[in-house]
């Protein structure tokens, strides 16, 4: 069953208002913040700075902030919004604002530890660079799907490059759905969301699969962070099966994902291929970055794992394949 909430201007709830003036304040101000790791984020924490100097202080390191930084009236918007929370004598960010290009994305505060924290970070910025760069050479989808959309970062670029597509971000996290639909208003792209399990919540065969999901290991199996499998590559796994199910004749599948390496071996890879084997599609894998949130080695599972690579997996079904 499709699930499906439009995102279609005009933005009549209170948060969605809240942000697009927010959004508008921060791009006339010349706002930049490339979001970093959380390690990172963490370290430059550590610095020991208290309070925002500017707004890339406040939107991007999450740092408290007094009222001057804004001003009265756009503070008590955006608390009553649940933009942002009153803290000691000033106020802070309940959401960061991410550059990505010329656009705002807007995502989860600083620490990302509830179970629903809607994500973006370096990840984000290599799957959608690597979106970029192989969509020129696939045929032009008429349906294109987002699994796990997240903040919406992929799904709002698609949707400005085929806006003659249908273009849908898909989540199991409600939260994610909602911030997918501000932050394509604020694109000002047209796109629907899909409140699904992978694939299972929408109908119907599509041109174009992307997604880039989860691939570490978490102890707390927080949805936006834990991969399952042996090495956090079980998640991936599945939007495979699902994938190579779902693409229509002639369409394509694009996967962002992290792959441990256990002794100079892709677990992923190793897992994935027999599938693509059997489904009889062509594909090109590649690793984008060989070494990826080294921090992780650490925790339990990763005793064998030599490092994480960042990998980038395009599956093509024939032209020919049964509908």
């Amino acid at each position: 069953m499709l699930d499906l909430i439009a995102t279609s201007p005009p933005c009549a709830d209170h948060m969605g208002l809240a942000l697009t003036g927010l959004a508008d304040l921060v791009r006339a101000a010349g706002y930049r913040f490339q979001t970093v790791t959380p390690a990172t984020h963490q370290r430059v924490l550590q610095r020991g700075q208290r309070w925002a100097r500017d707004l890339a202080d406040a939107f991007g390191w999450n740092l408290p902030f007094h009222t001057a930084l804004l001003d009265e009236a756009r503070c008590a918007e955006l608390a009553a919004a649940g933009v942002i929370e009153a803290h000691g004598e000033g106020w802070k960010a309940r959401l960061r604002a991410a550059t990505l290009g010329q656009r705002i994305v807007f995502h989860s505060a600083y620490p990302t530890e509830q179970e629903d924290a809607v994500f973006f970070g370096p990840d984000t910025y290599r799957f959608v660079a690597a979106i970029e760069r192989t969509l020129p050479a696939l045929p032009l989808p008429a349906r294109v799907i987002d699994i796990g959309c997240g903040a919406g970062a992929a799904a709002i670029v698609l949707a400005g490059a085929l806006p003659h597509a249908e273009v849908i971000g898909a989540d199991i996290n409600q939260r994610a759905l909602a911030l997918t639909a501000h932050n394509a208003r604020i694109a000002g792209v047209r796109l629907q969301t899909a409140h699904s399990d992978l694939l299972d919540g929408v109908d119907g065969r599509f041109d174009l699969i992307v997604a880039n999901p989860p691939y570490m290991l978490d102890a707390s199996a927080r949805a936006y962070r834990h991969g399952g499998g042996g090495h956090g590559e079980g998640l991936a796994l599945a939007i495979v099966r699902a994938g190579l199910a779902r693409l229509a004749p002639g369409g394509s599948l694009l996967l962002y994902t992290g792959a441990a390496i256990v002794r100079q071996r892709d677990q992923f890879y190793e897992a994935a291929a027999p599938l693509l084997r059997a489904a009889g599609c062509a594909w090109h894998y590649e690793e984008l970055d060989p070494d990826v949130f080294g921090e992780q080695l650490e925790q339990p599972g990763y005793a064998d794992v030599e490092r994480i690579a960042a990998v980038w997996l395009t599956v093509t079904m024939s032209a020919s394949a049964s509908a």
